[in-house]
């Protein structure tokens, strides 16, 4: 029972047996779950491995890491303590955190997580907890501290945890995009918004830029960040007026839009089969709810990655459209 999708029942029992659980589900299941070892957030997109994509505020998706949780430290942070996190790093272990979408955290660890002191030096991953796509700006995502009870829709939750020392943890990643050959994008402030872009060095409109390239949204922006390369999604756009993404976009940074995919798809199930993971366990993972929507996930298996549909993937910093796993090997 390791990564499933189980009712609220099953999960309390595994709650109650002392368990050590990351949850995903809808608020008025993880509100009403017993105090234990756990935190979760709101969400109603998954896969799983009987059902592949689905919606459902009926089920919990429970990832069970006690075989490999030595020991843990539950602590919440909001947009200021956010950047000492790493200083309750276990020295062999990682860190899982969940943040609620548009929250003041959420804002404050998409800008700064690259200058936080000691980034990257203990492994960093989670996601950002959200809603329905019809409950946007309705119902306020949030996360859920299972050790107090509590949920929080302004701060981000985190489970530090311990791990044997014969045990090596690692962040892995599957990205569907690379950069097109079209132009350089570079923008005049950090942020989730912009109107004007500078393209190839000249300033314009960037929401009238989309409509007059025929820019298909549904692909990102693409940039390399240090050799790795990192999506910035569209959220919405209007002409001559403002351009929002689902995360920041920075200045001193190249940006291109993504090279068109042939089968959307096929080509992001062929990147995860190339995925080595030999002799190593599949502690999470988890999608990005815009690859359910566009990939049209809804009963498609995502094997052997299950877990919920997220409204951004962490990987030490906010990423989009990306798959994210966390994944063990003992020596």
């Amino acid at each position: 029972m390791n990564n499933n999708l189980l009712t609220k029942s099953e999960t309390e029992n595994l709650i109650n047996s002392d368990r050590i659980l990351l949850l995903s589900g809808d608020e008025d299941n993880l509100k009403s779950l017993p105090k234990g070892n756990w935190i979760g957030g709101t969400t109603p997109y998954f896969v799983s491995k009987e059902s592949g994509g689905l919606i459902s505020k009926d089920k919990i998706f429970v990832s069970d890491i006690t075989s490999v949780a030595k020991s843990i430290m539950v602590k919440n942070y909001d947009e200021y303590k956010l950047r000492k996190l790493y200083g309750n790093s276990y020295p062999n272990g990682f860190n899982f955190i969940i943040i609620p979408s548009s929250s003041p955290a959420h804002s404050s660890f998409a800008l700064n997580a690259p200058s936080y002191k000691k980034f990257g030096k203990y492994p960093l991953l989670g996601w950002i907890s959200g809603v329905h796509i019809n409950d946007l700006g309705k119902i306020k995502p949030k996360i859920f501290n299972g050790i107090t009870g509590e949920s929080f829709e302004d701060e981000a939750i985190v489970m530090h945890v311990e791990v044997d020392e014969n045990k090596t943890i690692e962040i892995g990643t599957v990205n569907n995009f690379e950069q097109g050959d079209g132009d350089i994008l570079t923008f005049m402030d950090d942020g989730f918004s912009c109107k004007e872009v500078m393209v190839n060095g000249l300033r314009e409109s960037f929401g009238d830029y989309i409509i007059r390239n025929g820019l298909d949204t549904k692909l990102p922006l693409v940039a390399n960040y240090f050799g790795k390369l990192v999506n910035i999604s569209f959220q919405s756009f209007e002409a001559g007026g403002t351009v929002r993404f689902y995360a920041p976009v920075f200045t001193g940074v190249r940006y291109k839009h993504a090279k068109p995919v042939g089968d959307y798809a096929q080509e992001f199930n062929r990147q995860m089969q190339n995925v080595d993971l030999n002799n190593k366990k599949i502690l999470f993972s988890c999608n990005c709810v815009l690859n359910y929507m566009h990939l049209n996930l809804e009963g498609k298996k995502t094997e052997p990655f299950t877990g919920p549909f997220t409204f951004g993937e962490i990987a030490y910093q906010l990423l989009n459209q990306t798959l994210v796993y966390l994944s063990i090997t003992e020596s």
